[in-house]
């Protein structure tokens, strides 16, 4: 198996781990704020990634450092402080739609501040079959799209960030540092840039709430899983495959979250939505082909 199937295997793996974790946070959402989530699942990330390498990162300095913590803050502290956010003033289907313009914002920072190739005209068709195929998803025929400028423009700048730490990844992985590591590194980056928000939002420890079983085990679900391991297989997905193409799997997230909620929570996935998958699938075979 070559290298570059690997790198797709991990970016689908990475995907349908993180299409998933809307339940684990659903259920902590009953006893945590979006805020106290965030911060707990992203500490016991970083921990677990301290017993996995206890070894320190001897980086060339404040040249190379700079990037990592430029990563924290795009992809751990605003990314997702600025998704629940807007989940506070807009509807969760603005929010998934919004997003969807993740790939085609990655490729266009990739090629104007990285240099990548020029984006061909397969990509183009790929991504308006895969972004079609989310519209029908999300709307599942029933939905009637409603704005909601405070929270939509949240989503749409949680895009940006989000495409700007995949080139920011792109950048890391020249350097040739462990993956793990580098994961490490941007873990403790986005933690400590995310303490003044401990002061201004609301936020306390309480960790009894921990003595109930279905808390504990999601909140090692996000940490672990979701976060942990899936930060470090995305991140190597994109430099083996570069972030234009590892960022097009995020299509498949409403795919992963429309088939765990038939099976989780009895949820009824209509023909609309399967032919919605059809485009997603479609638009990625089409946006990974040359020609």
């Amino acid at each position: 198996m070559g290298t570059a199937t690997l790198g797709h295997f991990a970016a689908f793996f990475t995907v349908i781990v993180w299409g998933t974790t809307f339940i684990s946070t659903k259920i902590l959402l009953l006893d945590f704020t979006p805020l106290e989530i965030l911060f707990f699942r992203f500490t016991l990330g970083f921990l677990v990634l301290c017993l996995a390498r206890p070894k320190r990162l001897v980086t060339k300095g404040p040249a190379e450092e700079k990037y990592f913590a430029a990563a924290g803050l795009c992809g751990i502290t605003l990314y997702f402080l600025l998704e629940n956010i807007a989940l506070l003033y807009t509807y969760a289907s603005n929010v998934c739609l919004i997003l969807a313009f993740v790939p085609f914002m990655t490729a266009l920072a990739a090629k104007y501040l990285c240099g990548e190739e020029s984006l061909s005209p397969n990509f183009y068709v790929g991504f308006f079959s895969a972004l079609l195929g989310v519209v029908l998803i999300v709307f599942n025929g029933s939905v009637i799209l409603k704005l909601n400028p405070i929270g939509d423009l949240l989503a749409f700048l949680a895009g940006i960030v989000w495409a700007m730490y995949s080139v920011l990844l792109r950048k890391i992985s020249s350097f040739h540092y462990d993956t793990v590591l580098c994961t490490r590194n941007i873990f403790a980056y986005g933690l400590i840039l995310m303490l003044p928000a401990l002061f201004f939002m609301d936020f306390e420890w309480g960790l009894y709430r921990l003595d109930d079983h279905a808390n504990l085990f999601n909140l090692l679900y996000l940490g672990v899983g979701a976060s942990a391991l899936c930060f470090g297989t995305w991140s190597w997905a994109i430099k083996i495959l570069g972030p234009v193409k590892t960022s097009m799997y995020i299509y498949i997230t409403p795919v992963v979250t429309l088939i765990t909620s038939a099976l989780i929570l009895d949820e009824k996935i209509t023909w609309i939505a399967f032919v919605g998958t059809l485009f997603i699938f479609s638009g990625l075979f089409i946006s990974g082909r040359r020609n």
